[in-house]
């Protein structure tokens, strides 16, 4: 059997070296490339104010979250959810950069959700298959048709489900857990054997494009 748990968070801010804190923790489960309906889901008390541009993008208030529990109170359930299981998330840094900061605050392993696990950051591979595009949740969900129409605000449980299914989308036909895609390697290398096997084509300027370029440097 394989599980995977694709996870996200919400936050006070962007920093957690400057004190920010997580406030919402979001996760789906995977089994065998199907999403169960064995959520986590909690928010969290950071006991300190939100920023207002964090509270633009997720809705999120001090009001909302006053009477919910702190992060050490649910540090070993989710613990306990996480399991040994590799983890889902969109651009891995930042929601790992948190979640270490919350364990060490409360007395855990900082480093537990990084030992001897696999962590499948889906922005990086993104990058990898759609270079030069923009790969942020909502682009990918429009790439992928997945409806995402219910995404006035960033919610950690709601982004998590959204990205469970681009995560599947994305890794359609895969051999490896670590790899692409198949058909994203096979597309990859015909494209590879058709630049090498281009002909040079030099185009030449006419006389009036000359023309223009000595008059250009005469100015």
């Amino acid at each position: 059997m394989e599980r995977l748990v694709v996870l996200d968070t919400e936050t006070t801010g962007l920093d957690a070296e400057n004190g920010h804190k997580i406030i919402e923790i979001g996760c789906v489960e995977i089994i065998n490339r199907n999403i169960t309906s064995n959520i986590f889901h909690e928010y969290i008390n950071p006991m300190r104010e939100i920023d207002e541009r964090a509270i633009e993008i997720h809705g999120i208030t001090n009001d909302k979250l006053k009477d919910k529990p702190i992060f050490a109170d649910v540090a070993i359930k989710f613990i306990e959810y996480l399991s040994n299981s590799p983890l889902v998330i969109h651009n891995a840094s930042f929601d790992l950069g948190f979640l270490k900061s919350e364990f060490e605050s409360s007395k855990n392993n900082p480093d537990i959700l990084e030992q001897d696990r696999k962590i499948l950051d889906t922005l990086k591979i993104a990058r990898a298959m759609f270079r030069s595009k923009r790969n942020s949740l909502d682009a990918l969900c429009s790439r992928y048709e997945i409806d995402n129409t219910d995404r006035n605000y960033h919610g950690a449980l709601l982004d998590a489900k959204l990205l469970a299914n681009v995560y599947l989308r994305m890794t359609r036909g895969q051999t490896k857990i670590e790899g692409l895609t198949e058909r994203f390697i096979e597309v990859n290398n015909e494209n590879i054997a058709n630049i090498k096997n281009r002909k040079e084509r030099i185009i030449q300027a006419n006389k009036e494009e000359i023309e223009l370029h000595k008059n250009y440097f005469k100015q």
